[in-house]
């Protein structure tokens, strides 16, 4: 056992690193994903901030199909009467928190 070893975090984002190194991704990382994926654009610009329509350039088809992979992968159910508050990215993550759902 060395002597002078220290473990040292600087609270939850050390561990959360550690954490989505193993292969666990966070919400973000998924989000992204399955946006980029969705709207053919590329994961590094979707941010939590990125609306949909204006910078996304996502059309309502694509929100249409976009909502049903988020249903699949979530297995939840997003009512129609819900999406229009759901306007960006960090709009999402925070209503699939809400009903539960965590990375």
């Amino acid at each position: 056992m060395e002597k002078n070893r220290k473990t040292h975090y600087n609270g939850i984002g050390d561990i959360a690193k550690k954490i989505s190194k193993k292969g666990e991704k966070t919400m973000l990382e998924k989000m992204k994903e399955i946006i980029a994926e969705q709207l053919s654009v590329e994961e590094d610009i979707v941010t939590e901030s990125s609306s949909f329509k204006e910078d996304l350039g996502a059309d309502s088809l694509d929100l249409f199909e976009l909502v049903m992979a988020l249903e699949d992968e979530y297995s939840i159910e997003i009512p129609s009467d819900d999406l229009q508050n759901l306007l960006t990215v960090g709009d999402v993550m925070n209503y699939l928190k809400d009903k539960g759902v965590e990375a």
